[in-house]
């Protein structure tokens, strides 16, 4: 992406709140893709983002600096047994099933089957279909039929939650008993655009207003409740991780 010209000698900065990127500055950022990420992002991936991009709703994608730490997370807590809610074209879902070894498993919830067969070929072309489970519909009753039996209980060893943002504070309530203790759950989007820190005037767009409540409960909650640790990054468009400790 180009660098806004602000004529002046300062660090270009994005002009609206709803920029994928946190990064005050275009061309810091790009500077990450090209010097980082993209010679390090697998072929499959690369296909995937170029195909998304042309997506009418390519901003729900997750971004290929947080794919990429996504990827490299799970390698490092030896992640088998995961769950994405949240799925759109896939493109965090195939950064999980390249990183997870080949008896790895992914419990993928999206509403929209159709978003996700635009990255479905891709994936099974990557020869890593085989690990995914995915299930059309909210997520919300699929959770409560887990917590029904007991052998879900703890069993996952990381989550991805990257869907509604009305519904973050509803799926936490249920995921804490579904991942391990050790394990830990992911929340994408908690710096919602930046718009936390917006004042009551910023031109913001009308979901990112409608949903920044939502987002400040979420991280009100996640910053108090003594069942997790927590680390909010600035990656992306903000990831919280929860590492369960009870």
């Amino acid at each position: 992406m180009a660098a806004v010209n602000n004529g002046s000698d300062q660090p270009a900065k994005h002009q609206e709140v709803g920029h994928k990127s946190l990064l005050q500055s275009d061309a810091l950022y790009q500077y990450i893709l090209e010097t980082s990420v993209y010679p390090r992002e697998p072929t499959p991936m690369k296909e995937l983002r170029e195909v998304t991009a042309k997506h009418p709703w390519n901003l729900m994608t997750t971004s290929a600096d947080e794919g990429q730490f996504l990827n490299l997370l799970l390698k490092l807590i030896n992640a088998k047994n995961t769950m994405e809610i949240g799925v759109y074209t896939g493109y965090s879902l195939l950064s999980t099933a390249l990183a997870l070894p080949e008896d790895g498993k992914i419990l993928a919830l999206d509403i929209n089957r159709e978003n996700y067969e635009i990255g479905l070929p891709i994936i099974q072309k990557a020869g890593v279909s085989h690990k995914i489970d995915f299930r059309e519909g909210p997520a919300l009753p699929v959770l409560d039929k887990m917590l029904e039996d007991e052998k879900f209980h703890g069993s996952f060893d990381f989550i991805f939650v990257d869907a509604d943002k009305d519904n973050y504070l509803n799926y936490h309530k249920r995921l804490i008993d579904l991942v391990k203790i050790g394990g830990v759950i992911g929340y994408d989007n908690t710096l919602w655009n930046g718009s936390l820190v917006a004042p009551p005037d910023a031109p913001l767009r009308k979901y990112v207003r409608y949903y920044r409540d939502f987002v400040l409960e979420l991280n009100k909650a996640l910053a108090a409740d003594p069942r997790v640790e927590i680390c909010q990054l600035p990656v992306g468009d903000g990831i919280t991780l929860c590492r369960r400790v009870s």
